[in-house]
């Protein structure tokens, strides 16, 4: 007899493994080769910043000349030889996160042609990369990033306006590293690997213009200073041509993983969609109700006849109300939950 919780632990627990930042990274080496002569500085940004800078150093060993790892508090687990790590504010910015970007901007600073910036990229980025540009104040930031939170914009939205305001984000930071090479390795955490909301492209060619900004801005009843509203004029770089990609995880891949999962288990697995993109409790109910349809039969033409597997991936977005902190799997899984009761 299936026991459904230890196998839908199974199932996620072989999903996430496929997409472990240590293997991520090692895979994504394998087509690095950077000048023999030039110096490798590692900065690695995000929540898997720690565990992408510890893999990648333990390919590359001493080829790595020195970095930074800028991580969420609470996700360092300890010295990585060579590299200076923080701790800093997710999902809103802090003075931690601007003391470590200014520290990643002196150390990419004056590299030559032959050097290699090697950038590793994971989800949270956005928040802990930060520089503000000139007038741009933290409680400005914070304001900024408790409103896009709040509104309903799903992440490209979000880091098309962030982005506005920084001087690392929308392709600065690539800008910034050149005439160095930029090699980025990027775990993607956004529908359809859009590398440039990705952490918010911070060397990535930006392919919003101001004029689409904007509107983002308007239509989701972003509150912005008028200092902050004339930033939206300054456009970001639109060419890039020191910067090489690799996509080392996402969304894809998890699903394909758990899939595999379920049918090793004796699941028959329907993979329904890799870009989910609604309303957590919209998504929640939507789930419970297919559920219902498979447990009752109902299917005609497509009959997901149990035991199966429904394996669906995205990500939802929250609106806020009163005094409620969001968490989009949670209100996925409370709305499910009432469906299925």
């Amino acid at each position: 007899m299936k026991n459904l919780k230890s196998d839908a632990l199974f199932v996620f627990q072989e999903a996430v493994e496929s997409v472990l930042p240590d293997r991520a990274v090692a895979r994504a080496l394998k087509g690095f080769s950077p000048p023999e002569k030039g110096k490798i500085v590692l900065v690695a940004i995000g929540k898997a910043a720690w565990r992408m800078a510890r893999a990648a150093v333990d390919v590359l060993g001493t080829r790595v000349s020195g970095g930074c790892v800028v991580t969420k508090y609470g996700h360092s687990e300890g010295a990585i030889s060579g590299l200076e790590i923080y701790e800093a504010g997710h999902p809103i910015p802090d003075e931690n996160g601007f003391r470590a970007t200014a520290r990643v901007l002196e150390m990419t600073a004056g590299l030559s042609q032959e050097d290699t910036v090697l950038f590793l990229i994971s989800g949270g980025g956005s928040a802990l990369f930060e520089s503000p540009l000139a007038g741009v104040t933290l409680a400005d930031l914070e304001s900024l990033n408790r409103s896009l939170l709040a509104s309903g914009a799903d992440i490209v939205e979000v880091n098309a306006i962030r982005k506005r305001f920084s001087s690392v984000k929308g392709g600065r930071f690539g800008q910034h590293c050149a005439p160095a090479s930029v090699f980025q390795v990027v775990l993607s955490d956004v529908l359809g690997d859009r590398l440039d909301s990705i952490a918010s492209g911070p060397a990535y060619p930006d392919a919003m213009t101001c004029e689409d900004v904007k509107k983002i801005a308007s239509r989701r009843k972003i509150a912005l200073s008028d200092k902050m509203r004339g930033l939206l004029e300054r456009e970001t770089p639109k060419h890039l041509d020191n910067v090489e990609v690799r996509i080392a995880g996402n969304v894809g891949e998890l699903c394909a993983s758990a899939v595999r999962a379920a049918a090793s288990r004796g699941y028959t697995p329907y993979l329904l969609t890799s870009s989910l993109d609604c309303e957590a409790r919209e998504a929640g109910r939507f789930l419970a109700s297919l559920a219902r349809e498979a447990c009752a039969g109902s299917f005609s033409s497509a009959p997901f006849v149990p035991p199966c597997a429904l394996v669906l991936g995205g990500e939802t977005v929250v609106h806020l109300k009163g005094s409620g902190k969001g968490g989009r799997n949670q209100e996925t899984a409370l709305a499910a939950a009432e469906g299925i009761a």
